[in-house]
């Protein structure tokens, strides 16, 4: 499916909320590929018309107030909706609610295009996530198709390959119209993400109640079925991907190994690598390098794996992902550009969360504060180092 196709199902509600077909802002700090400056812009039947430095003089000229004006965001990874499909233990919400409010979370982060990360298979039988996958999907395809959306949805499927059926799963799901990015990943215990097992048992027995006395029959079973799935599954995934020109991203690679199969595999995102040996080795050989923003919040990995500030000090940094958490983007972009001595200045560390991510996803109408380019803008105050949402337009209709 391609981007114009997509603009077709425009949101409705962005269309509420501001119906005008152009208008002006002034007095902004505009944030561009290179440099911050004050100036206006004109949108115009959602585009970015005119960009001048300076006050405008026109008549109903917005006034930002000093406030900084970037790109819309461009979320390339995140599971956030699973956490509105199931709120608590064994509950399934309904999908479009679901959908909707994890909609409305999305573009009240400053996010306007969003590459929902659904897992295809999972390390835990019987999960919910497996339950509820295709609920997901169909609720996904309905908010797009009846308008009910207001930041653009696209489709990332994360395939775990050490599940039995991921192979079956993605194939049922291949046709799907939304669908624009595939990522293969292996969360069995003892390499990459988990390479620590303390790491591993702390996890899985916190998340999922495993007890102590289950815990190690538990990583038994998850070596045997890496051992019998995961290479069969990734290589037919990997193909499938290739024959409908899918891109493809690996996950958590951990060492120059895992990155030259990836390279092999063609891959052009390296998601999440564990150490500092394997994002070289991703950036060196021309994969984006993509980190998680609450790495970059919190200080670390939440596994004890690589920290994003270690990768962006060394010039391998790429692009940003909230991962788990939505308004992590904005918090981790603007903390990146006021770390000392990594190279990230505010354009820099902005282009890791808009125009990076969305040329790596062939978005190229968008992510960058252009003539003739999407306007996609988010209007950002900041209280001290704070950084607040003020407003947030898709296609130059308000929806924040």
């Amino acid at each position: 499916m391609n981007v114009a196709d997509h603009e077709k199902s425009h949101s409705k509600v962005a269309g509420a909320l501001s119906a005008a077909d152009s208008f002006v802002l002034t007095n902004a700090r505009i944030v561009t590929k290179h440099e911050v400056f004050d100036g206006s812009m004109v949108v115009r039947d959602g585009q970015i018309a005119e960009i001048t430095r300076g006050r405008s003089s026109l008549t109903g000229a917005i006034d930002c107030s000093g406030a900084i004006l970037m790109p819309g965001m461009v979320e390339l990874h995140t599971d956030n909706l699973e956490k509105h499909i199931s709120p608590r233990p064994g509950v399934i919400w309904p999908g479009i609610p679901a959908v909707i409010t994890h909609d409305a979370q999305i573009v009240a982060s400053g996010i306007t295009t969003v590459f929902d990360a659904i897992s295809v298979g999972d390390i835990i039988a019987g999960s919910t996530r497996l339950k509820a996958l295709e609920t997901m999907v169909n609720a996904l395809e309905a908010g797009r198709q009846d308008g009910m959306l207001r930041a653009d949805h696209f489709l990332h499927l994360r395939c775990e390959v050490s599940h039995a059926g991921a192979l079956d799963m993605f194939q049922a799901l291949i046709d799907q119209p939304m669908l624009q990015l595939v990522s293969v990943m292996d969360h069995s215990p003892g390499q990459r993400q988990f390479v620590n097992l303390d790491k591993y048992r702390e996890y899985y027995m916190g998340k999922h109640g495993i007890s102590s006395q289950e815990i190690e029959a538990f990583i038994r079973s998850r070596k045997e079925d890496s051992q019998r799935y995961s290479d069969k599954n990734r290589r037919a995934i990997v193909e499938i991907c290739h024959q409908r020109g899918i891109a493809l991203a690996s996950h958590d690679d951990a060492t120059v190994a895992h990155v030259e199969e990836s390279v092999g595999f063609e891959m052009t995102i390296a998601e999440f690598p564990t150490t500092l040996e394997a994002a070289k080795a991703s950036h060196e050989k021309g994969l984006k390098v993509m980190m998680g923003a609450p790495n970059v919040v919190r200080g670390g990995s939440h596994s004890g794996n690589i920290a994003a500030a270690t990768l962006a000090q060394e010039g391998v940094l790429d692009i940003l992902s909230s991962d788990y958490y939505p308004a992590s983007m904005l918090d981790a972009a603007f903390r990146l550009a006021r770390m000392a001595d990594n190279g990230y200045d505010l354009p820099k560390a902005i282009a890791t969360v808009s125009s990076m991510p969305a040329r790596c996803a062939g978005l190229n109408d968008r992510g960058v504060i252009e003539t003739g380019k999407r306007a996609d803008l988010v209007l950002v105050s900041e209280c001290g180092e704070q950084p607040l949402i003020e407003s947030v337009w898709r296609a130059g209709k308000r929806v924040y």
